[in-house]
This record gives C-alpha cells, structure tokens and sequence, in this order.
C-alpha cells in the first residue's frame, strides 16, 4: 500500500498561492491545531482542509454535495467551498471562507442562541432523506437505549470507586424505562452526528453563527444530535432547542439519556487509558448530560403507547 504524503507548510503555501494568487508571498498559512497537518488557517478569511487518505476524501467529496443541499434549509451558515481539488493523487482538499465568530469545547449559548439551535434541528429534519441518501450519506441504525443503560451502569460502578460519579442518579434509568425510550420505526433524518463545541461557532453574544464539520452526518436517530447538545451546552438548553424545534417528550428524553450514559461511559474508558479526550472536557460533558430538565419530572410514558415516536 502507498503511504499517503503528509502536507507540510510549503505544500499548503504552494497550493494557497496558486489558488487565490495574492502576490508572490501570498496570505499566511498556519495549523489549525498544534502538530496538525490536515486543517490550515489562511489568512484571516480561509481555512484549508486537506484530506490524509482515500476514505477521507470520499467524505469530503460528499461532504461539499451535502452542505449544497443543507444550506438553504438552516438559519445557520454552513462553510463554502471557494475551491476543491486534489491536493496529492486521490487526496482531496477544500477552501472554505470562515465562518466569523468562536468555537471553543464549552460554548456560551444564550436564549437566542438556543433557538438558532432550534432552526438547526428543524432544518435538519426538513433536509429530504432521499436526496441526501442520493450524495451517498449513509444511515446509520438507532442505538439501543438498554445496550448503553447496562455499559453504563457498569462504568458508573467503576467511576464511583474513584470518587467520580455517585451512581445514584442512574438507578432510575430502568430497563423498563429504556424500553420505552427505543426509537420508533421510520423516523429517520439528516442527523449532523458532530454537534460539538468544535463544529459550533458561536459568537460573543452567545448566538449560534455557523456550523461545521459535515463529514460525518448519517441518516438516522435526530436523538443522537439532541445528545450531543446536551454534551455540549447542557441538558436544559438541548432539550429546549430540540423542544422549539418540534420534538417530543420521547426524542428529546432519548437524546438525554444518550448522552448521560456515553457520558459515564466514556469518563470511566477515559480512567482506564482508553481514549484521547481531555479530562476536562469529559468532566465537563458529564457535569452537562446531568444537568435536571422539568420534561422529566412532568413526563410519564404509557406502557401501550405504539404510535409515533412523540406519544405520551
């Protein structure tokens, strides 16, 4: 197998300069993140994003389809590619314009910026299933509630040893209330699968800007984006975006429980010397997933309820 090139700070000056021809020295090119190689800075305008393999690229040429037919159905902005091509044989790259404001692993979201959030959710929803399929977004099966209520309540055992995690609040999470959570069938959308602080950009007044990283978006459980809100920005505001957005008693408790069981589980990995996350950022994300929500305290399930995936 060819060993794919790694880009060094010369090839990006190269390619930048052929792409905005601005003068022979042409604007600055710096990495994104320390040690990186794949996401530049350019300039004060730009970002480039070079992708390392074969499959990478593949996203990413469906990826620049994909933000085409997301972009008219969000409030939000979704990056533009200004120009694309091949980097390196089969290695693709996009010159997206910046999107202006913040990205940071905890964002400051305000009311406003939660009904931004909303708009995003209600997009997504509206974004048509077939086309998105026809870019060759795949779907992806919903992920049993009482599969992660028993890893979790094994990583909750370990992470309570150490003084981490009082397991208490998990005791609720039955599997008959797990059960009752399970998605229903056909209630599959555009789900964006990366609503992290670092795809969400957001600006100093607290709204929402702009979103990010597209790669990954899978058709499937909305709940899964209502998870990573609640990692991200709280339970409290996750649930009310997802709320203003249309969803359901049944979504929204879902995405909350998601992400207070991938919470525990990933800290408790974490400890183990499994993963490269942050402490802090997983800390963080656990304080956020457990965060109470009225929906739960006002919310009752019935045991008979077999119609769609919102009943109570």
């Amino acid at each position: 197998m060819t060993q794919a090139p790694t880009p060094t700070e010369d090839t990006v000056r190269r390619l930048v300069r052929s792409l905005l021809k601005e003068g022979a020295a042409g604007p600055e090119v710096r990495p994104v993140a320390a040690g990186g190689h794949t996401t530049w800075w350019v300039g004060t305008r730009h970002v480039l994003r070079l992708a390392p393999d074969r499959e990478a690229a593949a996203r990413q040429r469906r990826e620049l389809r994909l933000r085409d037919l997301v972009r008219p159905h969000v409030p939000v902005a979704v990056p533009t590619s200004v120009a694309h091509g091949d980097w390196a044989p089969g290695l693709t790259y996009t010159l997206d314009t910046m999107v202006p404001g913040g990205s940071a692993p905890e964002p400051d979201v305000s009311a406003l910026g939660e009904a931004d959030l909303a708009g995003l959710l209600t997009g997504l929803r509206a974004v048509p299933v077939r086309q998105a399929e026809a870019l060759g977004v795949p779907r992806a099966a919903p992920r049993s509630p009482e599969k992660l209520r028993a890893a979790a309540g094994r990583a909750a055992e370990r992470l309570s040893v150490t003084d981490e995690f009082d397991a208490t609040p998990l005791h609720p999470f039955t599997p008959a209330a797990a059960a009752q959570l399970a998605a229903q069938p056909g209630g599959a959308v555009l789900v964006h699968h990366g609503l992290t602080g670092a795809h969400l950009v957001v600006s100093a007044d607290g709204r929402v800007r702009g979103v990010l990283g597209w790669d990954d978006a899978v058709l499937g459980d909305p709940a899964e984006d209502i998870a990573a809100l609640a990692l991200t920005v709280g339970a409290p505001a996750a649930v009310r975006a997802a709320t203003l957005a249309g969803y359901g008693a049944r979504p929204c408790l879902r995405g909350l429980w998601l992400a207070r069981c991938d919470s525990v589980i990933r800290l408790a990995a974490r400890l183990a010397g499994r993963g490269e996350a942050p402490l802090p950022d997983l800390r963080t994300q656990l304080r956020h997933a457990w965060e109470a929500i009225l929906l739960e305290r006002v919310t009752e399930f019935r045991g008979d309820d077999t119609d769609t995936d919102d009943a109570l």
